[in-house]
């Protein structure tokens, strides 16, 4: 008798190690992405770029990105999460060392738009093989989890970053941030398989993971599209991530220039506060997956334990509109609420896909609504460094962060006006 049929293999738990592996990937993606704002104060004078110039860079990092999530979501539910995982992180960490080797303005431009290129296959990556190595009460807890590394990546890069530069150079921090994802390959390859195949999870937990009803779409092979898009519920997901993935992408991009532009703070002195910001981010955003799979556990269905996650998590970013009234310290824990409540709702709406979705179209949709995500995130740097060039310091940034304020109250309301219930779509009609 087959090993995975019989009632007495042991428990086990090697879903985490694939969550664990997810983690990992998105802490090298989000250290690669954030080098370059991090130095830049000090290759402003190097380079001699304007805001706008910076905005545009990073908007170009942005555009490639979309570009990328549309390829790797179609690569992924064509070939596999695991050959595409793969050749994503393979072309981001290569991209990564190329920054050491350019010293222009239209260097800097290229090397952006190759590792926005790369970097497009880590969430649909992530997303589908949460989506085949977890039932559903647990997704948002795993992908708060895996999505933690993007807080984690955002901790280590403040704190290694000009550490490195200040005593290798500026060049090594993205050489030894190529090297980060290789090392990761090392392991994805022989670790990742697929529950049904692999040799390290035992009976019980595979029908822990196949626990879920069945698909109504079951013995449809692939999906198009146009059969993603020709659903409402695809629009909820498209709509919320086009209008609060441009925070997550502003923090990232300009907080050290806001504080040293708001604050006087230089790269070392901002340090302190730009890991202390994502140390909060990183504690709190775990709080996020898990009330929801708390929720769901004490008989709340699926439907009212998000929406009820999402409201909240929107509701934390608004005290971001006084965020240039108050001194730096409670700037930091505003904007750590504000981000850990970004990364909260962005767990849970990441989640609503397979809640909606059947598997086989996880990837594809993932792809199609972090697309939209990178189009409203390649607008906005730019957009803030246009303003800031003409209205620099608190009065710029008090414009931007009142923005940001209410763009997760409003997303909530038109996502929820598109698609009230989060219920399995049958992709054959």
């Amino acid at each position: 008798m087959n090993e995975k049929t019989t009632t007495t293999s042991p428990q086990t738990n090697y879903r985490w190690v694939i969550c664990a592996l997810l983690f990992f990937a998105t802490t090298v993606n989000y250290i690669d992405r954030q080098i370059l704002s991090l130095l830049k104060p000090i290759l402003d004078e190097k380079m001699g770029w304007t805001n706008e110039q910076f905005g545009q860079i990073n908007a170009a990092f942005q555009g490639a990105y979309g570009v990328s999530l549309f390829f790797f979501g179609w690569l992924i539910d064509r070939f596999g999460t695991k050959f595409g995982y793969a050749v994503s992180i393979t072309m981001w960490s290569l991209a990564a060392m190329s920054h050491a080797l350019v010293g222009s303005i239209g260097g800097f431009f290229g090397a952006r738009v190759a590792l926005g290129l790369g970097e497009g296959g880590n969430f649909p990556g992530a997303i589908k093989a949460t989506a085949q190595w977890f039932p559903k009460k647990e997704r948002a807890f795993a992908t708060s989890l895996f999505n933690s590394g993007a807080n984690v990546g955002a901790i280590a890069a403040p704190a290694l970053v000009p550490w490195i530069a200040y005593n290798w150079g500026w060049q090594a921090a993205f050489v030894l941030a190529g090297i980060a994802g290789f090392a990761w390959l090392i392991l994805w390859i022989p670790l990742f398989s697929y529950p049904e195949k692999s040799k390290r999870v035992s009976a019980s937990e595979l029908a822990y993971i196949e626990s879920d009803l069945a698909d109504p779409s079951d013995g449809i092979e692939h999906f198009t599209w146009g059969d993603v898009l020709r659903h409402k519920q695809a629009w909820s997901f498209i709509v919320a991530k086009f209008m609060t993935d441009p925070v997550w992408w502003f923090f990232l991009t300009w907080l050290p220039d806001f504080f040293k532009a708001t604050r006087g703070l230089d790269i070392k002195n901002s340090a302190k506060y730009l890991v202390s910001i994502y140390t909060v981010v990183t504690i709190l955003s775990i709080f996020g997956g898990w009330l929801t799979g708390y929720l769901t556990g004490r008989g709340w269905s699926v439907t009212r334990a998000r929406k009820t996650g999402m409201f909240l998590f929107a509701l934390c970013v608004v005290p971001l509109l006084i965020i240039t009234k108050v001194d730096n310290w409670t700037a930091v824990f505003l904007i750590g609420l504000a981000g850990a409540a970004h990364q909260a709702w962005s767990a849970n709406l990441y989640t609503t896909v397979s809640d909606m979705f059947p598997k086989r179209a996880v990837a594809k949709l993932t792809g199609i609504g972090s697309t939209a995500g990178s189009l409203g995130g390649m607008l906005f740097p730019w957009l803030t460094g246009k303003l800031l060039d003409h209205m620099p310091g608190n009065a710029g940034y008090a414009i931007i962060f009142g923005f940001c304020s209410m763009a997760y109250v409003l997303a909530f309301i038109i996502h929820h006006l598109i698609a009230p219930k989060f219920e399995p779509v049958d992709m054959g009609k």
